[in-house]
C-alpha cells in the first residue's frame, strides 16, 4: 500500500431533510446554504458540490427559488453539481422494497430532467444496508455503491464486491471514517498542508497493492457548506507526491473500475456494528409511525394500483403519484425512523395518514365503478393476492332480527357465513315539545339520518308519533319538507314521540371464493345457512379454540399453548414482559438496577365469537408497571400503574395461524414492552423476510464501532426460528424489532419502546450521542398502543412449509365493495385478474406502465425457480428493467400462460398486455 497520488476532494453537504427541526425549518437553512453555494459557482468555474445524493434536497429549493431552475440545470450538466440518483435518502429497513424501488425510479427520472443524476448508489448514512441493494442499484443501472455504517470488520480496504442474495454484485466504495473524512481538511489554512499530509496516510491504510488510482475524500458534513475558497485553499496544499484536487462524487467514480475482480465479496445485508454505530433502536421507537408507513404501503401497492391497473382506470393516476410522494418522503432516514423531534414525527404521521387516504380512495372510486354492476344489497370481493383464495370477508348485510343469515354466490351456491353481530334497530325514541320539532328535522341532512339513509317516514295524528325508517339505501324522492307539511296539518300537540327505526342488519362473516387478483359478488339470501366442506368447522371448548390445522388453549398465566395436528407443540406463546428503558431514539439501555415484570396479577378470558367459521377469545391480563425510571440513579420508579393488556386470539377457518392483536393504554414512561414467543425447538439462527429477500441472522451480532451490539434485528413480512422439533413463524403487519433470546430458545418481538430523549449525551450502550439531547415527550408513546401479528407452528424449513404464503394471506385481506345497481340486478360473473404461480414466487406491486401491465416478482426462495403468470388472457409480454424499460420477449402459451425462469432470490419486472 503507497500514499495516493492523487486525492479527489468532494465537497457536500450531508441533508437531514428533517431531523431535531421539523421540515420547514431546516428547509430555511437548506435554502440559505445553496444559495451561498450556488452564488460561489457561478463566481468560480473551479467550485464543485456533490447535493448529498437525494433530489429532495434540489425539489425543496427550488419550490422557493424557482428562478435558480436554470442555473442549476446547467451546473449539473457541466459536471460541477452532483445530484441523484435517489429521490430521498431512506431508511432501508423501515419501508417496503417496492417503496425503495419508487424512490430511486423517481430520483433518477427527476435528476434527468435537471441534466443527468449521480450514477452512483450513494447511501451515506442509513442505519445499515438492505440485502438486495445491490440487485437494486444494477438494476437500475448503476454500477457503483458507496456507503459508511454496517460494513463487517473483516473489510480492511475501502472497495468490495457486495453481493446480493441473487449473486448480483456491484463495486461498492467504502467510507472510512464517514462522510465527513474530511470535514476539517480546510478549517485552518495555516495548517492545510500538515492536514492533507494526514489525510493522505489515511487514505493509504485502506488502499490495495500497486493501486493508481485516485483516492477519495469526503469534505463536508451536516448541513454545512464547503469553505469559499475551498480551490485555492487546496492548491496551497504543498505536498510533494500528493495532488488534491476539487471534485464531485460522479468525477470520483468515473476514475473507479466498474469490475469486482480481485475485490473482497460481502454478502448480503450490512448490518455490523463494527466500523459505525447503525442505531438499531430506530427500528422499535415510534412503532405507531411503522404501523401506520406498511398500511398505507400495503394499500397503495396491493389493493390501489392493481385495482386501477387491471381495470385499466388511467383517471386515478395522480392521486397514485401523490400517495407515493408521501410515502417516499416519509421513508427518510429521519424520518420514519422517529429518531426526531416530536414535531417532525406529528408530521411524517401526517403524510402516511395522506397517503393512506390517497389509496383508499383510489380503491373507493374503482370499486365503487366496479360495484355499480352488483345489486345494492350485495358485495363485490377484491382479492388483492395473485393465488386464488376462499377467505373470510366481513360484510353488513340486511339480516331479520333473529333469523339465520345466508349468502350466495353468482351460481347460486350458499357461501358458508356466520353472524358476528347485530345492528340496533331501535336508534332513538324521544318525547320532544313541539316548539323542539323544527330543531329535531334539522337533524335531516338530506336523506342522512343517524348515518344512513331515510328509507320511510310516517306522521301519526292520534298519538302525535312522528317516525323515520333508515337503511343503508334510502327513497330518492324523499323530502323533509314533506313531513314539515304533514306535522303542520297533524293538528296541535303540546309533544311529539319522535322514533328512528333502523332496518335490521348484521355483521357477518363470509367464506369467499375470489379468483387470483380478481372479483367475486355475493349477496344475501334466503337460504339455509351452509357449512364449506373444505374446511372443518371452529370450535371454542371453554379456554380452547381448535380449526382443525391449529388448537390454541389459554394457560392459567394468560399465555397461550400451540399445538398443530403434525405434533408440533409449543407452550407459553405471548408471555408480556415490561422493563425499563433509559435509552433514547437510537438505542435501547435497560437502566442498572432492572425491575423487570412479566407475571400478571389477574387473568381472564372471554369468549367474543364462538365459530364456526371464525372464534375470538379475549385474554386480559392485568398487571402493575412502574411509573417511570429515574434515568440519572438508573432505576425505575417506585410508584407503579395499573395496566390492563387485552390479547385477542382469533382463528379462522382454514388458517394454520393465529391472529393475535395485543393492546393496552400505555401510562407509564422510559420503559420497552415485549412479547415472548418460546420455540417449538431452540434455534441457532433466525429468518427474517425484508425487502426481497429472507435473511438468516445469528444469535449474536458483530461490535466493535462504538456501541454494545445487540442482536435485536428488523423484520418485515415475518421472522422464523426453530429446529428439529418444529418452528414457530410471527406473521407481521408492521416492520418489527425481534431478537432470538434464552440461547435460542424464545423469540422476543418489541411491542412498545417508551422513551423522552432524542439522544442521549451519556447512554450505557453507545459511546457517543447519535444527536442533539433533546426532549421528545411524545415518544414516550403515551395512550393506546396496538400490535397485531400471528403466529404459525409449522415444521422443516420456513421456504418449504408455507409460511411465505401464510404472511401473504395474512397481510392482505379480501376487499369489499356494496352494490349501487337495482336489487333485481343478477350477480356478475366471478372475474379473473392475473395468477401468478411457481414455488417461492412472490408478487410485489401491479401497476400500469404506459397502457401495460407491469408486474414485479421476486424468487423468495434458495431454490432457482419459474414464475407462471396468467389467468387473464395475455396478448404479449416482455421482462423489464427495474425502472420499466423493455427487454427481451417472453413467450404467451396457447394457454394464455407466461414462464418466467427466475435465479433464486431475483426480482424480475415483466410488462403484459393484457385483453
Amino acid at each position: 500500500m503507497g500514499r495516493p497520488t492523487e486525492i479527489i476532494v468532494v465537497p457536500h453537504t450531508h441533508w437531514d431533510r428533517e431531523w431535531y427541526e421539523p421540515f420547514q425549518r431546516f428547509r430555511l437553512r437548506l435554502v440559505a446554504l445553496l444559495d451561498e453555494v450556488f452564488d460561489r459557482m457561478e463566481r468560480d468555474p473551479r467550485q464543485r458540490f456533490t447535493l448529498d445524493g437525494q433530489l429532495a434536497a434540489v425539489d425543496d429549493y427550488l419550490e422557493v427559488r424557482p428562478e435558480r431552475r436554470e442555473q442549476v440545470i446547467a451546473l449539473v450538466r457541466a459536471g460541477r453539481l452532483a445530484v441523484g440518483p435517489w429521490q430521498i435518502l431512506l431508511d432501508e429497513f423501515l419501508c417496503s422494497g417496492e417503496n425503495i424501488v419508487r424512490n430511486l425510479e423517481r430520483g433518477l427520472a427527476r435528476s434527468a430532467e435537471l441534466g443527468g443524476a449521480m450514477p452512483v448508489g450513494y447511501l451515506p448514512d442509513m442505519f445499515g444496508h438492505i440485502a438486495q441493494m445491490p440487485q437494486l442499484l444494477a438494476g437500475a443501472g448503476l454500477a457503483h455503491a458507496c456507503v459508511f455504517r454496517g460494513v463487517p470488520e473483516r473489510m480492511h480496504r475501502h472497495a468490495f464486491a457486495w453481493q446480493a442474495p441473487d449473486g448480483t454484485t456491484v463495486r461498492t466504495e467504502y467510507l472510512p471514517g464517514g462522510y465527513g473524512n474530511a470535514a476539517g481538511l480546510m478549517e485552518d489554512p495555516a495548517q492545510i498542508t500538515r492536514r492533507a499530509a494526514d489525510l493522505a496516510g489515511t487514505l493509504a491504510e485502506w488502499r490495495f497493492d500497486g493501486e493508481n488510482t485516485p483516492a477519495l475524500a469526503m469534505y463536508g458534513t451536516d448541513h454545512a457548506a464547503p469553505a469559499p475558497d475551498a480551490p485555492d485553499l487546496l492548491a496551497a496544499a504543498d505536498l510533494a507526491d500528493t495532488r488534491l484536487r476539487l471534485g464531485t462524487l460522479a468525477e470520483y467514480f468515473a476514475t473507479q473500475p466498474t469490475t469486482v475482480d480481485g475485490l473482497p465479496v460481502v454478502r448480503g445485508e450490512l448490518r455490523s456494528h463494527a466500523r459505525a454505530n447503525i442505531l438499531p433502536g430506530v427500528i422499535s421507537v415510534r412503532a405507531h409511525l411503522k404501523r401506520a408507513i406498511n398500511r398505507a404501503e400495503r394499500r397503495v401497492e396491493r389493493y390501489a394500483e392493481p385495482l386501477a391497473a387491471l381495470t385499466h382506470d388511467a383517471s386515478v393516476q395522480r392521486f397514485l403519484d401523490m400517495a407515493w410522494t408521501r410515502l417516499i418522503d416519509a421513508s427518510c432516514h429521519d424520518s420514519v425512523t422517529g429518531c426526531g423531534c416530536d414535531e417532525t414525527a406529528e408530521q411524517v404521521a401526517a403524510r402516511l395518514a395522506e397517503a393512506d387516504q390517497l389509496g383508499r380512495a383510489v380503491c373507493d372510486l374503482v370499486g365503487a365503478r366496479l360495484a355499480a354492476a352488483v345489486p345494492r344489497d350485495g358485495y363485490l370481493v377484491f382479492n388483492p393476492t395473485p393465488a386464488a383464495r376462499t377467505a373470510l370477508v366481513f360484510l353488513d348485510v340486511a339480516a331479520p332480527a333473529d333469523a339465520t343469515v345466508a349468502v350466495a354466490d353468482a351460481a347460486g351456491r350458499g357461501v358458508a357465513a356466520q353472524v358476528l353481530d347485530r345492528g340496533r334497530t331501535l336508534l332513538a325514541d324521544d318525547v320532544v315539545p313541539a316548539a323542539d320539532l323544527p330543531a329535531v328535522l334539522t337533524r335531516v341532512h338530506g336523506r342522512e339520518l343517524y348515518g344512513q339513509e331515510v328509507a320511510a317516514w310516517s306522521v301519526s295524528p292520534d298519538d302525535a308519533t312522528l317516525t323515520f325508517q333508515v337503511a343503508r339505501h334510502g327513497d330518492p324522492a324523499f323530502d323533509v319538507a314533506d313531513v314539515r307539511l304533514a306535522l303542520a296539518a297533524a293538528g296541535r300537540h303540546d309533544r311529539w314521540r319522535v322514533r328512528i327505526l333502523a332496518a335490521p342488519r348484521a355483521t357477518v362473516a363470509a367464506l369467499v371464493e375470489v379468483p387470483p387478483l380478481g372479483r367475486a359478488a355475493v349477496r344475501p339470501v334466503p337460504l339455509p345457512a351452509t357449512a364449506d366442506p373444505r374446511f372443518a368447522a371452529v370450535t371454542v371448548a371453554g379456554r380452547s379454540v381448535d380449526n382443525g390445522l391449529l388448537r390454541v388453549d389459554v394457560a392459567e398465566d394468560g399465555t397461550l399453548a400451540l399445538t398443530t395436528p403434525d405434533g408440533v407443540t409449543v407452550d407459553g406463546v405471548g408471555r408480556v414482559v415490561d422493563g425499563g428503558d433509559v435509552g433514547d431514539s437510537y438505542n435501547y439501555a435497560p437502566p442498572a438496577a432492572d425491575e423487570v415484570i412479566d407475571k400478571p396479577r389477574a387473568v381472564r378470558t372471554v369468549v367474543r365469537h364462538d365459530g364456526p367459521l371464525v372464534a375470538v377469545l379475549d385474554v386480559v391480563r392485568e398487571y402493575r408497571w412502574p411509573v417511570a425510571a429515574d434515568v440519572d440513579a438508573g432505576s425505575r420508579a417506585v410508584d407503579h400503574e395499573p395496566i390492563v393488556v387485552t390479547t385477542r386470539v382469533e382463528l379462522r377457518c382454514g388458517e394454520p395461524f393465529a391472529r393475535l392483536r395485543v393492546e393496552f393504554d400505555n401510562r407509564c414512561d422510559d420503559h420497552r414492552v415485549r412479547l415472548h414467543l418460546p420455540l417449538p425447538s431452540p434455534a441457532d439462527t433466525s429468518f427474517a423476510e425484508g425487502q426481497f429477500a429472507v435473511v438468516e441472522r445469528g444469535l449474536t451480532a458483530e461490535g466493535g464501532g462504538g456501541e454494545v451490539p445487540l442482536p435485536t434485528f428488523p423484520a418485515n413480512g415475518f421472522v422464523a426460528a426453530g429446529g428439529p422439533d418444529g418452528a414457530l413463524a410471527v406473521l407481521l403487519t408492521q416492520p418489527t424489532e425481534y431478537e432470538l433470546t434464552d440461547s435460542g430458545r424464545e423469540l422476543a418481538v418489541t411491542v412498545l419502546r417508551s422513551i423522552g430523549m432524542l439522544s442521549r449525551n451519556r447512554h450505557a450502550l453507545r459511546d457517543e450521542p447519535a444527536g442533539p439531547q433533546l426532549p421528545t415527550p411524545e415518544a414516550q408513546c403515551r395512550g393506546l398502543r396496538t400490535v397485531e401479528l400471528a403466529v404459525l407452528p409449522y415444521r422443516g424449513g420456513w421456504h418449504s412449509a408455507g409460511v411465505l404464503a401464510a404472511a401473504e394471506a395474512y397481510r392482505h385481506e379480501l376487499l369489499a365493495f356494496p352494490g349501487t345497481a337495482d336489487p333485481a340486478t343478477d350477480l356478475p360473473a366471478p372475474t379473473v385478474g392475473l395468477a401468478v404461480d411457481g414455488p417461492g414466487v412472490a408478487l410485489t406491486s401491479v401497476r400500469d406502465r404506459a397502457g401495460r401491465t407491469e408486474v414485479r416478482l421476486v424468487a423468495q426462495t434458495p431454490a432457482d425457480t419459474v414464475a407462471v403468470l396468467g389467468g387473464a388472457a395475455v396478448r404479449a409480454a416482455c421482462r423489464a428493467d427495474l425502472l420499466g424499460r423493455p427487454g427481451e420477449p417472453l413467450a404467451v402459451d396457447g394457454d394464455g400462460l407466461v414462464r418466467v425462469p427466475l435465479r433464486a432470490w431475483e426480482i424480475a419486472t415483466v410488462q403484459l398486455d393484457l385483453s
